[in-house]
């Protein structure tokens, strides 16, 4: 396999409802990394393009195909992936291995969504798809009561009294606003205290609002190419070192391992087999936080802290840059905003723009030589890790 470089990336803002079309919008993501990579449309060989609702949000399917076009990429193949909130981590990951045999050179990644545009009724029915709608949806299942439900078995499993694991999550909630208080790109960007997150409404027991995520707006886009070009285009690649991906069935097969997702723990092995890393290893990590209790879990899942300490981890500030391990400085799923199908492409945005030093330096985290993605899709359906080396 060849080494495989991100050598642009682009991203629109984070936002509520916008306007502009799906196509729109990944065009302007896409538009900014082609730009970035010293390249042109006409340069690019398949589009691999993340999208999860878009038949829903503006009755626009096959998304893909008009993306390529309107960007001036005409006739190649584009692709289209769902995989819930995993999709455009899907469409990086099989760009990366398309890119890493050989078959292409230059491939444009990433995804979109309108998530916000749909409103909060048609958004909950649709995000719901993505858990078992035969058994689960009937029963009450949204995605706010699977994490509350997961709240409660990791309180019983750890033996933390759930009113000291609710500060805990109070603290990761207010972490990530506080990175994207500074992040223009952000969605919410505002200071919130953790008193404010344990007064706020309740939305499915005992997750209250600023647990939870925002549906959003956006867009985001890598550039891949193999080292070979990359050394033609920039003297600051940022390479692939390892990536992995894992699938599960229902929430109720995965019960006996809940609240740990199985699916994660295999797909980050897989990437840290792959790039020869240990958790120890890593800088920064931009981890799926759709809800605070999914941020503890994840971040065990990956290996950064035992299991039920990572709460304990939060309160220490061993989860903030300058800790044991810089987590979300973009503001996460929490704070940057959550449009679906382009989540898991703005995180590896994120680890670009780190590497090259170019955030806000409120937020930056100095020196950070590795960095990695976690991105999860559905109940634990499907997960997707990446592993990413500065290389200069």
């Amino acid at each position: 396999m060849r080494k495989v470089a991100v050598v642009g990336v682009g991203e629109t803002k984070f936002s509520g409802p916008q306007e502009k079309t799906s196509v729109e919008l990944f065009a302007e993501a896409a538009t900014e990394a082609i730009n970035e990579s010293n390249l042109k449309p006409k340069d690019i060989q398949a589009l691999f393009l993340g999208n999860g609702l878009g038949d829903f949000a503006e009755g626009q399917g096959m998304v893909q195909a008009y993306a390529a076009e309107n960007i001036g990429c005409r006739h190649i193949p584009a692709n289209r992936y769902e995989g819930a909130c995993a999709s455009a981590s899907m469409a990086v990951r099989d760009a990366f291995l398309w890119v890493a045999s050989g078959f292409y050179d230059i491939v444009l990644a990433g995804g979109v969504e309108r998530a916000a545009s749909m409103g909060t009724a048609l958004a909950t029915r649709t995000f719901s798809m993505f858990s078992d709608s035969r058994y689960e949806y009937p029963a009450g299942i949204t995605f706010p009561a699977v994490f509350a439900l997961l709240t409660h078995l990791y309180s019983a499993k750890y033996g933390i009294p759930l009113p000291k694991l609710k500060e805990q999550m109070a603290t990761v909630s207010v972490q990530s606003y506080k990175y994207g208080l500074f992040n223009p790109k952000a969605h919410l960007r505002k200071e919130v205290t953790v008193e404010a997150v344990l007064n706020s409404f309740m939305v499915s027991t005992p997750i209250q609002l600023h647990d939870c995520c925002p549906f959003s707006d956006g867009a985001a886009a890598l550039v891949l190419v193999s080292e070979k070009v990359a050394r033609k285009l920039t003297n600051k690649p940022v390479y692939f070192v390892g990536v992995g991906q894992a699938s599960a069935g229902p929430l109720l097969s995965q019960g006996e391992y809940l609240p740990r997702i199985r699916a994660r723990e295999i797909s980050a092995k897989q990437a840290y087999d792959m790039a020869g890393l240990k958790p120890a290893d890593i800088d920064i990590c931009e981890l799926h936080d759709c809800f605070s209790i999914a941020s503890l879990i994840a971040a065990e899942s990956l290996g950064f802290f035992d299991y039920g300490k990572s709460g304990e981890a939060w309160l220490k500030g061993e989860a903030a840059i300058g800790g044991k391990i810089a987590i979300n400085p973009s503001g996460g799923l929490k704070s940057k905003g959550h449009p679906i199908g382009a989540t898991g492409a703005g995180q590896v945005y994120e680890i670009v723009k780190q590497f090259r030093g170019e955030v806000e330096k409120e937020r930056l985290v100095d020196g950070a030589k590795i960095g990695m993605t976690d991105t999860l899709g559905g109940d634990g359906g499907t997960l997707v890790n990446m592993i990413f080396q500065r290389g200069w």
